[in-house]
């Protein structure tokens, strides 16, 4: 094992323990987890080992990959040790658990804080990151042949989850235009500059601009939500629940092609 395989960061953990709610990941499990500065690392499980020699070790992925988000799920103790069972608990099994447990604990959010998703659109819109010169497009795409278009794989789930609430963020972005702000424009505008200043770090001086961004699409993905909570817990609007909300704005951002590319 590489020294980089259990080397969260502070955003990683930030992210696992928000997302999960604090709450083992396992079905039907409620047991509380102690905060990230504090939790022992047989709370904070490998879906694909960190070492070579343990459950689901996957020797195509670097340390750095194995510590981050994507590869990791919260389990008590006595659930971490039952899904060592690689036969009852494979990879994809585990990534479906921590996916339904964080939909679970986003729909109880939104519940607990109905204001949640406002504030993540204040928190947005209240960046000044440039201008986009020309007036783009705020319609939507069809989300299977924008997923397609781009090769996104690790985030195909969620987005197919959580496209269900851009009904929601639709009622509110009509509500900020009938009260005649701009905020949704100045959101989506922030969103896409991100998206621009991101991809400009994957394709470089490279002259097949799609192939690279297909290659990356994940990452791309992931890198913009990184970024808006850098800039979130830096501001005055920070929140636990915000941590959720710019999950749903990223998946409604992107059926509206604002991050990655849209079909031709």
């Amino acid at each position: 094992m590489g020294k980089d395989a259990r080397n969260y960061t502070d955003k990683t953990l930030k992210r696992l323990f928000a997302l999960s709610g604090n709450i083992c990941a396992f079905p039907g499990c409620d047991r509380f987890l102690v905060n990230q500065k504090n939790a022992k690392d047989s709370n904070i499980c490998h879906i694909e080992s960190a070492n070579e020699d343990g459950e689901r070790y996957n020797p195509e992925m670097s340390d750095i990959e194995r510590a981050d988000y994507p590869n990791l799920i919260l389990l008590c103790i006595q659930h971490h040790d039952e899904t060592n069972d690689v036969v009852k608990y494979p990879v994809h099994i585990l990534k479906k658990m921590k996916s339904y447990h964080e939909t679970e604990q986003l729909n109880k959010s939104i519940k607990e804080n109905p204001s949640m998703l406002k504030n993540t659109i204040n928190a947005i819109s209240s960046f000044e990151l440039g201008e986009i010169d020309e007036i783009e497009s705020l319609d939507l795409f069809d989300p299977r042949e924008k997923i397609s278009f781009n090769d996104l794989e690790r985030n195909f789930s969620l987005i197919h989850e959580y496209k269900i609430y851009h009904q929601k963020i639709n009622e509110l972005y009509d509500e900020l235009e009938f009260e005649g702000s701009i905020k949704k424009e100045k959101l989506l505008r922030n969103i896409k500059l991100l998206y621009t200043e991101v991809k400009g770090k994957y394709i470089l001086n490279h002259d097949d601009i799609m192939t690279i961004i297909r290659d990356n699409s994940d990452n791309i993905f992931d890198d913009i939500y990184n970024a808006l909570l850098s800039k979130l817990q830096d501001s005055s609007f920070w929140e636990e629940d915000v941590v959720f909300g710019i999950r749903l704005i990223m998946v409604d951002a992107f059926l509206r092609c604002k991050i990655l590319e849209e079909p031709k």
